[in-house]
């Protein structure tokens, strides 16, 4: 039993800026004094607040705090919006450039038609040139475990037609009734 509360429920509104991004620009900068640092990239030296915002109205731009543990902290004449744009822009470049791959299942089995084989094989290129990492599971099931060493042949013949374009990462293994090989990007 509800007694006389009342719920509100908080959403985020769309519309209002959502001020994650702790760069100090104009009057948000606190220090007494500041070192500034023309559009140019030219050192003005170590000046007011009050003077070095004079300076960036004059440029008609912003003064942006860039080093604000520096002492005087290192403030920029610069275009903020510019700044933010070129600053979302190159994390999005670091966020590409970091390595995303993943590890993509292949299971045969020893008993495997020639054909099939190589449609496997057709998979695991596809895999490869998308720069993921290949597991190919041979799985043995019942008798079939007195078969391991045609699973080899078969995980060699993979490694044969793969050779150009992927090098082994993990040699085969046999675990419980499977054997294990990867195989990377080169």
């Amino acid at each position: 039993m509800i007694s006389g509360g009342v719920s509100i429920a908080i959403s985020k509104q769309p519309g209002k800026p959502n001020k994650t991004d702790k760069t100090n620009i104009n009057q948000d900068i606190r220090a007494k004094e500041v070192r500034v640092i023309d559009p140019e990239g030219n050192q003005l030296g170590i000046l007011p607040v009050y003077r070095a915002l004079a300076a960036a109205s004059d440029f008609g731009l912003d003064l942006v705090e860039i080093s604000p543990s520096a002492n005087p902290p290192v403030c920029k004449i610069m275009d903020y919006g510019r700044y933010r744009y070129e600053m979302t822009k190159k994390k999005q470049e670091a966020k590409k450039k970091q390595s995303t791959f993943q590890i993509k299942e292949i299971k045969i089995r020893p008993k495997t038609g020639e054909h099939d084989l190589y449609v496997k094989i057709g998979h695991i290129k596809k895999f490869i040139e998308k720069k993921d990492k290949v597991k190919v599971t041979v799985v043995f099931r019942g008798r079939e475990i007195t078969l391991m060493q045609l699973g080899r042949e078969l995980l060699e013949k993979i490694v044969n037609e793969t050779a150009e374009i992927a090098v082994v990462e993990q040699p085969p293994k046999f675990e419980g009734r499977t054997m294990i090989m990867i195989l990377a990007p080169k």
